[in-house]
């Protein structure tokens, strides 16, 4: 029980109750990672002749999908494969800092997709003239600035802290609300930045998502022909399943991490792995079912192959 300073280890958790039974455990894990890198890897190649405000956005959200996951491959991997896998503190802090900028970064990217199918919906003649390319650039370095500098304090603050409970974490990577469970003395600075950030990044976004979807639906409504009323909803289809997608885990995780402390460990882990595993997966399957010419892009490139 006695206190360390400095940079400890801290111990990875696979899959609770579970275990370690070796590489093959694995496998399922590493197949989920390489339908990740081939879904989006196609999606950036079928979207690589496009020059669209929609078709630019979905290829940032694609870039932020194949980041957000290949930072937390290795620890994963490792967790399932060594016992009691050690990972210095260090590498934990970058890993937490690029999963939650990475996540900022994602959760702008569906700010914008929402703006862009409101003025496709809202405001068709205008498209072109309103989403310039001067307008995209500008919000896209807005939306990395935003998700760089919010999360940044969260690290400075972690670096400076002890650790005097035992280090084992609770997931396969490092996350701010798990490592911060473990450190001892006066944590409310971190953790109130913590949630200020979540609220003033995901808790802003989701209502600027919400309220662009309202006035969607409002301009839907007002359509007479049924025809042109499914043909306008069909647009925002698949950002609809994209923004549900990663909402839904990241909500229920916020919860049960700040209320559900007597839930079975299992239920956090599974939770923190759909929250960072799901949306990289099935984005690309999302938006290739729902959009034809990158559906047919994509087929062209496989059969190719």
């Amino acid at each position: 029980n006695r206190t360390v300073f400095g940079p400890p280890p801290f111990i990875l958790t696979g899959m609770p109750g579970v275990g370690v039974s070796g590489p093959w455990a694995a496998v399922p894990l590493c197949c989920l990672y390489l339908l990740m890198l081939l879904g989006n890897g196609c999606l950036l190649w079928a979207l690589g002749a496009e020059r669209g405000p929609a078709q630019r956005l979905l290829a940032l959200l694609a870039l932020a999908d194949l980041g957000l996951s290949l930072c937390t491959l290795p620890t994963v991997l490792a967790a399932f494969c060594v016992p009691a896998a050690p990972l210095p503190f260090r590498a934990c802090l970058a890993q937490m800092y690029f999963i939650h900028s990475l996540s900022a970064i994602e959760s702008g990217l569906l700010v914008a997709m929402a703006f862009d199918r409101f003025v496709a919906v809202c405001h068709p003649l205008r498209y072109g003239a309103v989403l310039s390319g001067a307008l995209l650039s500008g919000a896209a370095a807005l939306i990395v600035l935003r998700g760089v500098l919010v999360v940044l304090p969260v690290a400075v603050l972690m670096a400076g802290m002890s650790f005097c409970r035992p280090r084992v974490l609770a997931h396969s990577f490092c996350l701010h609300q798990d490592v911060l469970r473990l450190a001892c003395g006066d944590v409310r600075p971190s953790s109130w930045y913590g949630l200020g950030a979540v609220v003033l990044t995901k808790g802003l976004d989701s209502l600027a998502i919400l309220l662009s979807y309202v006035l969607i639906l409002r301009a839907i409504l007002a359509t007479v022909s049924p025809g042109a009323r499914a043909k306008a909803f069909g647009t925002c289809l698949s950002h609809l399943c994209a923004v549900l997608i990663f909402y839904i885990p990241l909500i229920g995780l916020s919860v049960i991490h700040r209320f559900g402390k007597r839930l079975p460990p299992l239920t956090h882990t599974l939770l923190a792995d759909a929250y960072l595993l799901l949306p990289p997966v099935l984005n690309p399957l999302v938006y290739s079912w729902k959009t034809q010419h990158i559906r047919r892009r994509i087929l062209l490139l496989l059969c190719r192959r």
